[in-house]
């Protein structure tokens, strides 16, 4: 077996009740939930007890996302388990980010919360939806949104998932495009255009904020949605200057998540863990890379099939 990644799951992977039985098992995902209630009160019974509904307005699903990402982690972390590198899709890079050494665990608590309420903010100035567009390979999924007029490729999730943001009336121009392509629309569970130009006025608040709370130097890699390369690990001024743009401009650009995972096994990792809520973006390694094992770590079975698939002793104290 080679090195392990973490990789901390995104908006549109809430669900009732995640990370309940994680939280009152292991005492490194309660302690992660009690710092979120302390500087949110009410996040954890929002994860624990929330309904879908509620649990999917931006204003609320971030921070939740976030608080469940990072106590999956960490519960992983207190069994012994080390990654060798990181990345999270879309909200999930502040949480790997956060894991990773670059913000205090309440720095990045405030962050997504303030994150939250300017994609919130720019959703309701700029009304828009997102489609996973699926069967088809993403220079079709191009060439279909820029048919359809205000809608762009946004999450580029394996070599036949493409998800576009855009207007609604767009978005159904698409649908029908897509279906007459032979592929499969499917609405994707967000209250915006994220990650398109709607966006814009949210990165330039997040800048804004950023110039102030710039990440800090990450102790192990972490691969950025903009890029695909890993964040700048200096502590010069032009390294966190450059943390900041790439963290501040992810909002209003693409997710580059097929050459995340790439960029991610060509570093010689060969054992992705999705941390946090649901198991997208384990499928999205199956469909993506071959030879690789992909986990999930949400509940207490899991974490302890990711140990014994590491061959970490399942009865060692956390």
């Amino acid at each position: 077996m080679g090195q392990v990644a973490f990789l901390f799951a995104g908006q549109g992977a809430q669900h009732p009740g995640m990370c309940a039985a994680l939280a009152e098992r292991e005492p490194a995902a309660r302690a992660v939930f009690d710092a979120a209630d302390a500087a949110r009160p009410g996040t954890s019974a929002q994860c624990f007890e929330g309904t879908q509904e509620e649990l999917n307005e931006t204003a609320n699903t971030q921070p939740c996302v976030f608080a469940a990402d990072l106590a999956c982690a960490r519960a992983l972390e207190a069994r012994g388990v080390t990654p060798a590198a990181v990345a999270g899709f879309s909200l999930g890079e502040v949480a790997a980010l956060t894991f990773a050494g670059a913000y205090t665990d309440t720095d990045g608590f405030a962050l997504v919360c303030h994150r939250a309420e300017l994609m919130s903010d720019a959703a309701a100035k700029h009304p828009g939806a997102m489609r996973a567009i699926l069967k088809l390979d993403a220079p079709t999924v191009e060439n279909l949104a820029e048919q359809a007029g205000e809608a762009w490729p946004v999450n580029y999730n394996s070599p036949q998932q493409t998800v576009v943001a855009g207007a609604p009336e767009a978005l159904e121009k698409l649908d029908a495009l897509v279906r007459g392509a032979k592929g499969r629309s499917m609405p994707v569970a967000v209250s915006g255009a994220f990650h398109s130009p709607y966006m814009a006025e949210a990165s330039e608040g997040l800048a804004t904020y950023l110039a102030d709370h710039a990440p800090a130097a990450p102790r192990i890699p972490v691969i950025a949605n903009r890029t695909a390369e890993a964040y700048p690990a200096g502590d010069a001024a032009e390294d966190a200057a450059a943390r900041a743009e790439l963290l501040s401009e992810q909002v209003s650009h693409p997710v580059q998540w097929v050459r995340t995972l790439q960029e991610l096994e060509q570093r010689g990792i060969d054992t992705f863990v999705e941390v946090g809520p649901g198991k997208t973006l384990t499928g999205l390694v199956k469909r993506t890379l071959k030879d690789v094992t992909a986990l999930t770590c949400e509940t207490p079975e899991q974490l302890d099939a990711v140990l014994a698939e590491l061959g970490i002793d399942t009865q060692k104290e956390a």
